[in-house]
């Protein structure tokens, strides 16, 4: 394993293979998994990176270590991974607000830098409602947030309001909402990300950044959500034409 042009740490990138087999059952529960002198050869690391990489797994919860009887996988601990389809994506986003739970963190009325003001279609400098939330399903955080609103759109609703209920229900309270448009990329976490959606600073995250519009075509919501990839899947359904490959329409 190459330690060259990678911004994790090598221990870092060993646990995220090993996580990703012990997910996928690559490791029988009833079988001894290899030992650390096996895995440090197969990865070309130290046993220390690899004993690190394993202390990880086992904090998560996905594999049960016993001095004299050697390591096994287990099943997560954690709650099942939320699905995102990308037919009907609204309706599925509000469906998710309403089946997860939410800790709102910032609420604030703020200057538009020039990247937002972009975003939401204002000059830079405006003011827009910029909030941040982590949500989690079952107790287990897995999206963090930011959210930014034209301010005379955030006006509509207060910080009590967005604390219970999901932005878009709020939204469709003044505005018929058309589309949105999204960007799908990975990013890895801060260190201030990283504690609120309990995984290790450096760690791999979905990013996915949405531009929601109006029926009059006004940006009235952009937002960038942090997942933890563990926990959060999208799902694609796709169909031939004419050769190609297409996004599957919501009405197919």
């Amino acid at each position: 394993m190459d330690e060259a042009g990678l911004p994790l740490p090598l221990y870092h990138r060993v646990y995220l293979v090993l996580r990703q087999q012990v997910e996928e059952g690559r490791f029988d529960p009833a079988v001894k998994m290899p030992g650390e002198h096996e895995f440090a050869a197969d990865f070309r690391v130290s046993r220390i990176t690899v004993r690190r990489a394993l202390e990880m797994l086992e904090r998560d919860g996905l594999i049960r270590r016993k001095r004299g009887a050697g390591t096994y996988a287990r099943a997560p601990g954690a709650a099942a991974p939320q699905r995102d389809n990308l037919r009907g994506l609204l309706e599925n986003l509000l469906t998710m607000g309403l089946r997860t739970q939410v800790r709102l963190l910032e609420f604030d009325y703020v200057p538009a830098t020039a990247e937002v003001a972009g975003l939401l279609g204002v000059v830079p400098g405006a003011s827009v409602l910029r909030a941040v939330r982590v949500r989690s399903t079952e107790g287990v955080p897995f999206s963090h947030l930011t959210t930014w609103v034209p301010e005379d759109v955030g006006r509509r609703f207060g910080r009590d309001d967005m604390a219970e209920k999901p932005l878009l229900a709020l939204l469709e309270q003044h505005e018929r909402i058309a589309r949105a448009e999204q960007t799908i990329s990975a990013i890895l976490a801060d260190a201030t990300v990283a504690p609120r959606l309990q995984v290790e600073i450096g760690a791999a995250l979905l990013w996915v950044r949405r531009q929601v519009f109006n029926a009059e075509g006004r940006v009235i919501e952009a937002i960038d959500s942090l997942y933890r990839p563990d926990l959060y899947t999208y799902q694609i359904g796709l169909v031939r034409d004419g050769g190609l490959w297409s996004p599957q329409s919501a009405d197919s």
